[in-house]
């Protein structure tokens, strides 16, 4: 039995291997550039604006409209969306309230584990949303939050159950990104 190759079986043998090994660690250079130049799928994009470093609020203990401290409680896993207008409630506001409401519905079994806070009177047309947590008027907290007094309207600024604003949404922005930032952040219990 003659184990001997041809020239030509070898070099097929060799251009299947190169062809290969280009392939293979090609598709890992594509991915490392692609990784550090800070690309990311669409689908894995945040909505609003992720802030870093995060705004720790643990220190500020807001208390709530009706005198009593509100506790942070980490150990409930509630996420929260606050709300901070510099003044009575104009007709944005009012939009923005009830597009809060909206979302807050949207939830479904997960609302429970997502309280609105509204930093002063919230506006009547969420008052009686059992997530919602009016808050005394605090200039302190309302300084602490990055971007507050934005002259296009109102933010509304995502608080993760430890305490830490760790997102911001624009005024005016789609209210369904918002939705879709907290869907995937609810799922991190």
């Amino acid at each position: 039995m003659n184990t001997a190759t041809s020239p030509q079986a070898r070099g097929s043998g060799r251009r299947t291997l190169v062809l290969l090994f280009a392939v293979f660690f090609g598709a890992m250079a594509l991915a490392a550039v692609l990784r550090f130049s800070g690309w990311q799928p669409t689908g894995h994009r945040n909505a609003g604006q992720l802030l870093q470093p995060p705004v720790d609020l643990r220190q500020q203990a807001p208390t709530l409209a009706n005198g009593q401290a509100y506790p942070w409680n980490p150990e409930a896993r509630t996420w929260r969306l606050l709300v901070a207008p510099a003044g009575a409630c104009d007709a944005q506001c009012v939009t923005l309230s009830q597009g809060l409401g909206k979302v807050w519905q949207l939830f479904g079994h997960n609302a429970d584990n997502v309280e609105i806070l509204w930093l002063g009177t919230p506006p009547a047309s969420i008052a009686s949303l059992p997530a919602l947590r009016p808050l005394a008027p605090s200039p302190a907290l309302r300084a602490a939050l990055p971007g507050v007094d934005d002259p296009a309207g109102l933010p509304v600024y995502v608080i993760d159950p430890n305490g830490f604003v760790i997102m911001r949404h624009a005024p005016g922005s789609d209210l369904g990104g918002l939705r879709k930032d907290m869907a995937t952040l609810l799922k991190l219990k």
